[in-house]
């Protein structure tokens, strides 16, 4: 029991970063080319310059709970994922410091090769976070100590010796992408007002359409690449509610939108990545991380889970310590509600 408690804990933070700092990364990459002057760029990053440092505390927080409830899978996956890891590291710095120092010189040379450095640095980070779910999905070459290692990549097929990057994987980042996109232009339809928030909902109504594709192509070359993330599904029919959620939640999307009510809108964009997430999870489970092949070598929720008294007084801390972020969650998001514009005093 406490194994499955901590394991959704661990998928809730996953969930929560993806949801909060989702729309950060989709307005940095519609930095590249939706803005077009100075006012609209101000105006884009003042939408998330009180909370994109915060939204990012729950990629530290999702790892320390990794770390503290599944520490064999911690060690294994961030050994076997170092190459990206470091890059994706490196795109963190990057971002940060193209949002920090931006405005530090007033020369247009420098300003835009910032810009462009928070676009590439975003659009890059959609691109490995939906490779890397990617590979958890299909598999890793997992040994018999529980360590493995991949390289960028090999034949670009999904196999016993797979690379980071194959066909299923790009296909992992394309959806990560292009919802992540979405997902920003729907919170700039929220907090910027004039042309900018009207060619934010027009690009919404473009890429549903694009993101529906792309779902039912990742749904299906999922089931191609390891059909035994359905087993959970038929031992519990109720649970293809996600499958339903995952639709519905694109419905509204798409209603919400035309009907210019845009926080519904982003809202059914939360509920979306939340059932695509939750759904994946629920595919894996008891896995962890499977092996590419059927060796039975596959990181489990047994396998890799701290000691009973360990979990039990970190749960009370864990708990703690979400109240805190909630409150404090709450605290930012109220307290700079609105719209986000560059002449806007209250922003």
């Amino acid at each position: 029991m406490m194994g499955f408690i901590w394991f959704c804990l661990v998928a809730v933070m996953i969930v929560g970063y993806v949801v909060l700092d989702g729309f950060d990364l989709g307005v940095g990459v519609l930095h590249l080319f939706l803005v077009r002057n100075e006012d609209e760029r101000r105006a884009s990053l003042r939408s998330i310059g009180p909370v994109w440092d915060g939204n990012e505390v729950w990629l530290l927080a999702g790892g320390g709970t990794l770390y503290f409830a599944f520490p064999w899978l911690y060690a294994s996956a961030f050994s076997g994922f170092y190459l990206p890891l470091m890059i994706v590291l490196w795109l963190l710095i990057l971002r940060g410091i193209s949002l920090e120092l931006r405005n530090h010189i007033d020369v247009g040379v420098w300003r835009a090769l910032l810009d462009g450095l928070f676009g590439i640095s975003s659009l890059l980070l959609a691109v490995f976070y939906g490779a890397a779910l990617a590979n958890v999905i299909r598999g890793v070459p997992l040994r018999v100590d529980g360590y493995f290692f991949l390289p960028l990549w090999t034949n670009w097929k999904p196999g016993p010796s797979p690379g980071i990057l194959d066909w299923y994987t790009v296909i992992g980042g394309l959806v990560a992408l292009i919802s992540l996109t979405l997902h920003g232009a729907l919170w700039l339809t929220i907090k910027v007002s004039g042309d900018l928030e009207r060619r934010a909902r027009r690009l919404v109504s473009q890429l549903w359409f694009v993101l529906l594709a792309i779902t039912i192509v990742s749904l299906a070359a999922t089931m191609v690449v390891r059909p035994q993330t359905l087993d959970n599904y038929y031992h519990y029919p109720f649970t293809f509610a996600v499958p339903v959620g995952v639709l519905a939640s694109l419905a509204g999307i798409w209603l919400w939108n035309r009907n210019l009510q845009p926080v519904k809108a982003f809202l059914a964009s939360c509920v979306y990545l939340f059932f695509m997430l939750a759904g994946a999870c629920w595919g894996l489970y008891p896995k962890l991380l499977p092996a590419a092949s059927d060796s039975g070598l596959d990181i489990t929720l047994d396998k890799a889970l701290s000691g009973p008294h360990t979990l039990a007084v970190g749960l009370a801390w864990w708990l703690f310590g979400m109240a805190l972020a909630v409150g404090y969650v709450v605290f930012v998001y109220s307290r700079f509600k609105g719209k986000a514009d560059a002449g806007a005093s209250s922003h």
